[in-house]
């Protein structure tokens, strides 16, 4: 089994017999409208270049069985990766033949940098700056834009054509999970684009859960109008939009401008065809309609970022009016439920970035190396690597990480310059032999917690998101700088020339490494 995260999957090998095999994969702020633009944008922004490029990376590989989205399908891509390290693509899916899928493909930091054209060493800072340089979209006036090659309204759109999963075995049905929704403020016009799970009802109706942040508040001011909230829900987009949508940043910046920093280049789009709402042109699959006024259904259970599963209850409701789909659409199958899954990795990957800036600003800047969401802690462990200067310093890094852009994190551990922040078992070993649990552990009670971090009670008289609980740290580093002789008892026994040996040179040339 394929080792990620210094853990092995939970679950034995994965059968050989020809049911998963490797083929060609290749077959600043907006203020409303994006700009108009007569140019076509040079840079493929389709899911479908990034799934090439991870075909001939290696990290993907193709289900040609048939496989079914009600049954089997989300165990598949999740063993697929569990097991493999692998993406998966679906190229032959019961009751759907004119539909492929792809799953699990942005599950880690490499297949990450392989998206956004960076080596993972550099991605952190990287993506720092690009952040900070953000390209307003562009409204195209080019013919053919491919999530446009089908286009179904009115009775012709329907759900239930769509091959949603069901993911985690008490799921309360198939979820599109992998929606970004576009939403326009009815006062400014600005734009918000952000991730939210649809409990897939009828051919007309979804849920659509909203938590306190920025879509429901542009939600909240059309209910106050007595009108239903138009929205755009696009599925299947380059990385970088991707990312884009799932980035907290302050309300009013358009996070397509976001995604076009990243690109370095606009965001192309076109519009809408039943509501007033921009679309990225190269989507593989948009669903047009409404928030409902008014009306609430039942949602749920469903399997979260945590591992655990989200309670049944009442949500908002969807109500598609439009569905508009590339000729041969490539459904994104994200997988959320127990790690690691591309709903982690990829929140992790937005937590790892703001922690980072955030440190950045503490005591002038420390000598911070990573910062590391691990999958497997649910969203809730954070790992800092650091070189502490002077002693305390560590824990100062600690304390701003819990008080972060973020709320998710919960457990922060610092770990030194020789521990790889990504590797459980390192991280486990620095905390058996570098910590003095006295000294060396924290805890802040009565304080904010992830909505979906279950252990954690909810407030008095509070509502689902209002968690109070304890965020705690951990202190693994060696002695600081200050204190050479004192760090130099914690150095760890490595073998004789370790760095310079090199083992390929002595196994037998049949022998894998």
């Amino acid at each position: 089994m394929a080792k990620r995260d210094g853990l092995r999957g939970f679950i034995g090998g994965m059968n050989q017999s020809g049911e998963i095999q490797t083929r060609d994969l290749s077959k600043r702020k907006n203020r409303g409208a994006p700009k108009s633009s007569l140019t076509r944008n040079t840079r493929d922004q389709s899911i479908r270049g990034y799934l090439s490029r991870l075909e001939r990376a290696g990290e993907i590989v193709c289900i040609e069985k048939e496989v079914d989205p009600q049954e089997n399908m989300g165990a598949i891509q999740w063993r697929a990766y569990d097991e493999l390290g692998k993406a998966s693509r679906f190229t032959n899916i019961k009751g759907f033949p004119s539909w492929e899928a792809c799953s699990q493909i942005l599950t880690d930091r490499n297949k990450w940098a392989l998206g956004l054209n960076l080596t993972p060493d550099e991605i952190l800072r990287a993506m720092s700056k690009k952040l900070k340089n953000p390209i307003e979209p562009e409204l195209t006036s080019g013919p053919g834009s491919p999530c446009k090659e089908v286009i179904k309204k009115g009775d012709a759109a329907s759900l239930l054509d769509i091959p949603a999963v069901i993911q985690s075995e008490r799921d309360g049905g198939a979820f599109i999970s992998a929606g970004m929704a576009i939403l326009k403020d009815p006062d400014t016009g600005l734009r918000n684009v952000s991730i939210h799970r649809m409990q897939v009802f009828d051919a007309k109706h979804s849920g659509f859960i909203l938590l306190p942040r920025q879509a429901r508040r542009i939600h909240e001011k059309y209910l106050k109008q007595g009108r239903n909230t138009p929205v755009a829900v696009v599925v299947g987009s380059h990385p970088a939009i991707f990312f884009g949508s799932a980035y907290t940043t302050s309300f009013g910046v358009d996070e397509l401008s976001i995604a076009g920093g990243i690109l370095g280049e606009p965001v192309r789009m076109v519009k809408a065809e039943t509501v007033d709402v921009e679309v990225p042109a190269d989507a593989e699959l948009v669903l047009e309609g409404e928030i409902l006024v008014g009306e609430r259904r039942y949602e749920g259970p469903y399997g979260e970022v945590p591992g655990t599963y989200a309670e049944a209850e009442d949500a908002e409701v969807f109500r598609v009016t439009a569905i508009t789909h590339r000729k041969d659409p490539i459904y994104y199958s994200l997988h959320s439920g127990l790690p690691t899954t591309c709903a982690q990795a990829t929140t992790g990957f937005g937590i790892e970035i703001a922690t980072m800036e955030h440190l950045s600003k503490v005591e002038g800047g420390m000598d911070i190396h990573d910062v590391r969401v691990l999958p497997a802690g649910g969203l809730m462990l954070l790992i800092i690597k650091i070189t502490p200067k002077v002693e305390g310093q560590a824990k100062t890094a600690l304390m701003a990480a819990l008080s972060g852009p973020y709320l998710h994190p919960k457990l922060a551990i610092a770990v030194d310059d020789d521990i790889d922040a990504s590797d459980l078992r390192q991280i486990m070993w620095s905390m058996t032999t570098r910590v003095h649990a006295e000294r060396d552990i924290g805890m802040i009670n009565n304080t904010r917690t992830f909505a979906l971090d279950k252990i954690s009670p909810i407030a008095e008289d509070g509502g689902q998101f209002e968690r109070l609980g304890t965020k705690w740290f951990i202190d693994a580093t060696k002695p600081a700088l200050s204190h050479p002789e004192k760090r130099a008892n914690f150095d760890r026994a490595m073998p004789k020339n370790f760095s310079s040996t090199n083992i390929q040179d002595f196994f037998p040339k049949d022998v894998l490494v």
